[in-house]
């Protein structure tokens, strides 16, 4: 469900430390962590889908990841659809699983400089691997780009990665994708659990005709209120679609509004 990309977890945002981009000490493990869990979510409104599509709606278990370990910064999950194997889930006699691997290097670590600039913190040669479950045109892509983590006002830090993306499949380039993801924290409960703002944009540009795509462009936004404690959350996201993967809207509904529910357990 998420893209790359890429979205933070709360275990993520609330462990994670503050980051140093210097690193000229020759200590590239200062900032290392590490996190999981597990999501159980259920969609509303599933987009893209056949435009007379009855069966809008399905559940699906997410496996997320994430961590820092040295010059490399880590993202991830598994999504494994329809659990329940029911007939009226959108995702019925369809793939039944899709994992995205979104791997970084720093920069900043690799050289042993400290590459910020004003409100660029941290320097990345940015990947994003997508993989279908294989059942009919599955997806099989690789991004490759420039990525960095970038102080905003009021957010905090933010990611931002602008990638070049190669079909692995038809072993060709097929135009770009910027995505932006952020994890904001702005209620705090006494007992320390808190309310955040959440989410991620993914904008795909230039893509092909040639290539499958019926629109030279298009994406999604995501944007989640989730309650999080040291082991729970729960949450409700409201995702937009434009065109989303190149998909022009029409006899394939590809524009408009889908709902999350989430309830996740943290490692």
């Amino acid at each position: 469900m998420r893209k790359s990309l890429i979205a933070l977890s709360a275990l993520a945002a609330t462990a994670m430390p503050t980051f140093a981009a210097d690193y000229s000490d020759g200590d590239i493990h200062k900032n290392d962590y590490k996190w999981m869990q597990f999501n159980l979510m259920y969609s509303i409104d599933q987009l893209p889908r056949d435009k007379d599509a009855v069966d809008k709606n399905h559940d699906f278990l997410e496996m997320e990841f994430g961590g820092r370990s040295g010059i490399f910064d880590l993202y991830g999950y598994v999504d494994i659809f329809n659990l329940s194997e029911k007939d009226n889930s959108a995702k019925n006699n369809q793939a039944k699983s899709y994992m995205k691997f979104a791997p970084r290097m720093s920069l900043d670590a690799l050289t042993g400089k400290d590459l910020s600039i004003g409100a660029i913190k941290e320097v990345y040669v940015s990947t994003l691997f997508s993989w279908g479950g294989g059942a009919g045109d599955y997806v099989n892509n690789g991004f490759v780009g420039l990525g960095a983590d970038v102080m905003v006002p009021w957010f905090g830090k933010v990611g931002v990665n602008t990638y070049a993306l190669y079909d692995i499949r038809q072993k060709d380039w097929n135009g770009y994708q910027t995505s932006v993801n952020w994890f904001k924290p702005f209620f705090f409960f006494e007992n320390k659990s808190f309310i955040s703002y959440q989410g991620y944009i993914d904008w795909q540009f230039g893509m092909r005709e040639s290539m499958g795509a019926s629109s030279s462009d298009g994406g999604a936004m995501y944007n989640g209120i989730h309650w999080h404690s040291n082991q729970y959350s729960v949450g409700y996201g409201l995702k937009s679609y434009k065109n989303v993967y190149g998909i022009k809207d029409g006899a394939t509904k590809s524009t408009g509004f889908s709902h999350y529910l989430t309830a996740a357990y943290k490692f």
